[in-house]
């Protein structure tokens, strides 16, 4: 009797695969024999209300089936194998990936729960089936969510609405979205949810005969230009009310004076057709008009939205789409069975929902961990999107509050990692600056460029946020085996020898001494500051050899800094080296070499251990700026600052931070931090700073 509700939805398919079905009932429920749910159902109930969700998208029989056994594994003795064999392979494979997903807890651990995410992310590549299978099992779970504690019902309904709704309403699921938000809204706000509901309730008896009034004059006007349409009144679930009231600061009644109306019609043309009506018959309100036919969203949703100034000043949103759109709208991917293998509808939720899959994999192997992933990922479901246009004409998707840089690397990551400047509707335009729907955005790339750090403050995609942070994994990677490299070298040298004199006995020797797999590894370590290079140099060098050695010798060769930008060479923020200064390195775990001055303080308990020094020199063709802090005394005088400044300034220097402090009524203590490009440069800025007549004293501080 359980199965008739079922095989009555069931009418799209032939007469074997519905015993196919049956047949996958019954072993199911053979097997679930004994169980029962926390609610004191029969454990039988869950997979059959799983189906009946699936059967409601018009699912196929193999996911059907699968749905009635996504158990079957997981909670009875039952193997994949036995599935194959009584099902098939199909069946099995999706039975198998539903099963992996089944871990996925919200009060588990972070890692664990990210990669679950992760195994979810595989799963949706392998085949959309097996997430489809967990949607619906999410759904039911929520809807028997009662006889759970308060507080694991709330956290189920956080995961719900942080992950399964958007996921849902990425592959265009809407009404599944939509009984998520609103299942999880009275599970973590209960008392939120029921006045709410309470009140909503209210204000609909009241609108009744206004709602009727107006669908009543939408109907009469497409009947006169002879346009066949079903008129829907659209009321707004609760989550959404709430997000509005919270997000927006606005009153409970300024959003329910809204009133909504869904027009579906039998064609595209009279999408637009009905939009003319709609706009000779009520005043539109202006930039409220989307076009979603023309430029569908990311999950396939395609809609004409317009709102209009209707009878006695209120406001009326109408969206107007076709049948084909409206089953596209609450069943996405699942529409049309759009999901099965082979199916390349053109531009269909299938292909959109492949491509974001795709992305999601390429971040996953560019991500550090499976938490950075799961992160990634969350900022990217699902912001509102803008449109905008590459100089040839494509469209491109991008989230609101997108920049140039995630044009770039949604384009091409290549693209991304050399962009240097944008041009917007043919202005030169800031990177960071947010884009807007309609714009023509034109990337300048350069040879040689490379990704900013700063770009991750203002990147909105997750996929240029992990190409960014993958580039500069990997660059400081190749930094640091870079710097062992020399650090070793220098520390060789002690001996006699060099990094480029080493052997492969040698070579496989040190391995074999500290356990790493390869000497790359080894040099990325010294790099980091994680191993000595002096104490590797004595690993390499035979112990006979060594104590030979030992007694001739050498000071070791100084390591050139300044020669090219290095991620992992930092300067004492405690002494500001810069070009020409004495300078003494020092080895620290975990940020490679930090160069000081060789007078610093921070650095005599340090001397005394040559293995954590190492000596530096600047290189001749050092470059950039450096800065350095200076201590100005002076007598205070109305506009010194800017007077002070504007002499810095004129010699090319950069103000990083300034600061005053009143020492008595007669003298001020001005702190300044500038960037300068070496000695030579900072004694020309002194002597134009001491020129000032407020000027007492001007010195550089150096601890």
């Amino acid at each position: 009797m359980a199965l008739l509700g079922l095989t009555e939805k069931l009418t799209y398919l032939s007469e074997p695969d519905i015993r196919r079905i049956e047949r996958a009932y019954r072993y199911a429920e053979r097997s679930h024999t004994g169980q029962v749910r926390q609610t004191g159902d029969l454990y039988i109930t869950h997979p059959l209300a799983v189906a009946n969700i699936l059967a409601d998208m018009h699912m196929d029989p193999e996911g059907l089936m699968a749905a009635m056994l996504h158990d079957v594994i997981e909670d009875t003795g039952v193997t994949k194998g036995q599935i194959s064999r009584r099902f098939g392979r199909t069946v099995a494979d999706l039975v198998d990936g539903v099963s992996k997903l089944n871990e996925i807890e919200f009060e588990s651990k972070a890692q664990q729960q990210a990669e679950s995410f992760q195994k979810m992310t595989l799963a949706m590549s392998r085949d959309i089936r097996v997430v489809l299978v967990k949607l619906a099992d999410r759904l039911h779970n929520m809807r028997t969510l009662g006889t759970l504690s308060a507080d694991k019902r709330r956290r189920i309904a956080r995961e719900t609405m942080e992950i399964y709704a958007p996921i849902a309403q990425r592959l265009g699921i809407e009404h599944v979205r939509i009984e998520y938000e609103e299942l999880s809204f009275a599970a973590m706000y209960p008392l939120r949810h029921q006045r709410l509901r309470e009140a909503t309730e209210a204000a609909r008896q009241n609108r009744k005969a206004f709602v009727i009034e107006i669908r009543q004059a939408i109907e009469n006007c497409l009947e006169q230009e002879s346009i066949n349409a079903l008129v829907k009144g659209r009321q707004k679930h609760l989550w959404s009310i709430y997000l509005k009231m919270r997000d927006k600061k606005k009153a409970f009644r300024d959003i329910m004076d809204v009133f909504a109306f869904r027009l579906v019609v039998d064609s595209v043309d009279n999408c637009y057709r009905a939009l003319g009506m709609m706009h000779s018959i009520f005043k539109p309100v202006p930039g409220e008009f989307k076009d979603y036919i023309a430029i569908p969203k990311a999950n396939g949703y395609q809609s004409l939205h317009t709102v209009l100034v209707g009878m006695h000043g209120v406001l009326i949103e109408v969206q107007i789409r076709t049948t084909e759109m409206e089953m596209i709208a609450n069943y996405g991917i699942a529409a049309h069975g759009e999901y099965k293998a082979g199916n390349t509808r053109k531009e269909g939720s299938q292909s959109r929902a492949s491509r974001w899959i795709q992305g999601l994999l390429a971040m996953q192997k560019q991500a550090g961990n499976s938490i950075e992933f799961l992160e990634n990922v969350k900022a990217d479901l699902f912001p509102d999107e803008v449109y905008v246009f590459t100089p040839r004409g494509k469209i491109i998707e991008l989230p609101t509050g997108a920049t140039a840089v995630d044009f770039a690397y949604s384009v091409h990551t290549a693209l991304g990692n050399s962009c240097i400047a944008c041009r917007v509707d043919g202005q030169l335009t800031p990177l960071s600056e947010g884009l807007q729907s309609g714009q023509k955005i034109e990337i300048i790339s350069a040879e040689g460029a490379q990704p900013n750090p700063n770009w991750l403050s203002f990147v909105a995609t997750a996929k240029a946020r992990s190409a960014i942070r993958h580039f500069l994994k990997t660059q400081e990677h190749d930094e640091s085996v870079n710097l062992g490299k020399r650090l070793l070298d220098q520390a060789l040298s002690r001996f006699g020898t060099s990094y480029r004199q080493l052997k492969k006995s040698e070579i496989k020797r040190i391995l074999q001494s500290s356990g790493a797999s390869t000497f790359k590894y080894i040099l990325h370590q010294i790099g980091l500051g994680n191993r000595v290079p002096l104490a590797i140099a004595n690993l390499i060098v035979p112990l006979e050899e060594s104590q030979t050695k030992d007694r001739n010798r050498k000071p070791p060769l100084p390591l050139e800094v300044g020669g090219q930008k290095a991620m992992l060479l930092q300067y004492g923020k405690c002494c500001h080296p810069i070009p020409g200064d004495p300078i003494l390195g020092h080895l620290s775990p975990g940020k490679g070499a930090v160069v000081h001055l060789e007078s610093c303080r921070n650095l005599i308990e340090l001397r005394s251990n040559p293995e954590k020094c190492t000596p530096m020199t600047w290189s001749d063709s050092v470059q950039g700026q450096f800065p350095v802090e200076l201590k100005v005394e002076v007598t205070p005088k109305r506009g010194f600052i800017a007077t002070l400044a504007s002499r810095i300034t004129e010699k090319d220097a950069t103000i990083e931070k300034i600061s005053t402090l009143e020492k008595d009524a007669f003298t001020s203590i001005v702190d300044i931090v500038i960037a300068v490009r070496d000695r030579t440069h900072l004694a020309d800025i002194l002597r134009r700073v001491r020129a000032l007549s407020p000027v007492r004293r001007v010195s550089r501080v150096r601890n």
